[in-house]
């Protein structure tokens, strides 16, 4: 599974349809500063759930819109598609290619698909968990970021260290069920509370049925 194509449409400081293709063993993306070249993995970082607009340098998310020029009128929203090669289904659905798509409109609406089919964050994250791509991931590695790996604690090099042994989705899956054993016994906990309440209301109850 390799990435062969992010094509972008109005996400920062691409106004227009722009598609860079991924073709070989390494592209290299040249240009002086502030000619975008960081946008273009801040889109990828977007695509996969991004939330924090901080981390994709800016104030509020609306931001990843292009904002217009002098030249040129702002756009309604920003959309962002990653297209992936599949053939050795590394990833569990039945496409040879898989599209990855997030678009955001100026009014706050926002929406993801697969193959053009609407569905949640939550599907996407999970059908990238153990390959390294996403929010969390190491396939996308910023100025930085190296150092940042190599000094960190040992917690934080364990979840680099799980994402590429490929343990993550079992440890989320554990903690989703551990969340809900968790939840199940407070449910008992209130119930048993609430049985509890009424057994002593029995005798007061029964008495007054024995007068009456």
């Amino acid at each position: 599974m390799y990435l062969k194509e992010i094509i972008i449409n109005g996400f920062k400081s691409f106004p227009e349809k722009t598609i860079v293709k991924i073709n070989s063993e390494l592209t290299a993306v040249v240009g002086p500063n502030g000619s975008g070249k960081s946008n273009i993995s801040d889109s990828f970082k977007w695509v996969m759930g991004e939330q924090s607009a901080k981390i994709l340098r800016g104030s509020k998310m609306e931001d990843v819109i292009f904002a217009g020029t002098e030249k040129r009128k702002p756009l309604s929203y920003a959309e962002v598609d990653l297209i992936f090669n599949n053939s050795s289904k590394k990833l569990p659905v039945d496409y040879s290619e898989v599209s990855i798509k997030r678009r955001l409109y100026r009014n706050g609406d926002s929406e993801y698909l697969l193959n053009n089919n609407n569905v949640r964050l939550k599907e996407i994250r999970e059908l990238f968990m153990d390959t390294g791509i996403g929010i969390d991931g190491y396939s996308i590695i910023g100025q930085g970021r190296i150092e940042d790996i190599i000094s960190a604690k040992s917690d934080i090099r364990r979840k680099v260290i799980e994402e590429a042994a490929g343990i993550v989705k079992y440890k989320a899956r554990k903690d989703e069920s551990l969340r809900k054993l968790q939840k199940t016994e407070e449910n008992i906990l209130r119930i048993n509370d609430i049985i509890s309440e009424i057994e002593q209301r029995i005798d007061p109850l029964r008495k007054q049925k024995e007068d009456a």
